[in-house]
């Protein structure tokens, strides 16, 4: 990494080139910062996670992978250590605030809300024809093109659910999502006598990221307001044969071990393929379902066993026509 430094900055003088998994590791422990924002897509993110939570480190986490296929790991290190995770995902970011009060006990069940993604309202019998350029055209949120296309799948919301497990202790009974196309209110939670305590903003990020960094203060915001006035709030029933998807990942976080890991990675790879055009929407819940069944999985894995389990996946998927 030095030679390749002096040969490509060599005007750079006491300046440390980091790159891939160690320099990530490396960023986190010789930098000793008081929080880590880990932004990562994929699975990636996991061992930043872990190398920062271990060190006693707290994150603010929009790395949803790193609990999906680790989370068990992560609980580990954050018992160990006693650092914080902070969600930045707007939904969790809104039930990390409106739990933060209540006794577990009081707790009846939470509700993720999902915009549905690009094609909520298009009919089914066009799926197979849609492009990357319909489902990267999304109605509410800019965000990158894997999480876009998995909005809309809802593979995004699936992941979510698991995240939410793992985050708030909630058994995958306790959690629940429906279709909200304004994005307005961005959790729900449920309490034992029926109440119901609801978390709304307008849909922008900047909101969940500054409360995640500024933890436990909140700075007066730059944004525009909500305007209450102008509201008009549509709740749906998820649809699955829309989202067929969606059923496949949350079964395979219930399942637990290795299956996670490997929904996610079968995952990333058809919605590449899908993005390269190589095959339709359609086949990506197909080649999520052949991967799942031909999985041989592993229980309470080790990081070794879930690495493992996710680059059969990847080779798996791209195997699949």
């Amino acid at each position: 990494m030095k030679k390749i430094q002096e040969e490509l900055f060599p005007q750079a003088s006491g300046i440390k080139l980091l790159a891939g998994e160690e320099g990530l590791q490396a960023l986190i422990t010789e930098s000793k910062p008081d929080l880590l924002l880990n932004g990562l897509v994929g699975a990636v993110g996991l061992l930043p996670t872990l190398a920062a939570l271990e060190a006693g480190i707290d994150v603010a986490l929009a790395n949803k992978e790193s609990l999906v296929i680790g989370g068990h790991l992560i609980k580990r290190a954050l018992k160990q250590s006693g650092a914080r995770l902070i969600p930045i995902d707007s939904e969790h970011s809104a039930l990390f605030q409106l739990l933060e009060k209540s006794p577990p006990a009081e707790i009846s069940r939470v509700v993720l809300t999902a915009s549905g993604g690009a094609l909520r309202d298009l009919p089914l019998e066009q799926f197979h024809r849609v492009t990357p350029e319909d489902v990267l055209a999304h109605p509410t949120w800019r965000m990158g093109k894997r999480i876009t296309v998995d909005s809309a799948t809802l593979v995004n919301k699936a992941l979510e659910v698991i995240e939410a497990h793992w985050l708030f202790d909630l058994a995958f009974e306790q959690i629940d999502v429906v279709i909200h196309p304004q994005s307005i209110v961005h959790g729900i939670v449920e309490l034992c006598d029926g109440s119901l305590l609801t978390h709304w903003s307008v849909p922008d990020m900047r909101i969940p990221i500054q409360y995640a960094l500024s933890y436990p203060e909140r700075p007066r915001h730059l944004w525009s307001e909500l305007d209450l006035s102008a509201l008009k709030l549509d709740f749906h029933e998820l649809d699955e044969r829309r989202y067929p998807a969606f059923r496949l990942v949350v079964e395979a976080g219930r399942k637990g071990g290795t299956f996670p890991a490997v929904a996610n990675a079968a995952d990333e790879v058809a919605v590449e393929r899908f993005l390269q055009r190589e095959m339709p929407l359609t086949q990506v819940a197909a080649i999520l379902e052949r991967a799942l069944e031909a999985h041989t999985p592993q229980k309470d894995p080790s990081l070794e066993e879930i690495w493992a389990a996710d680059r059969w996946a990847r080779e798996y998927a791209r195997r699949l026509e």
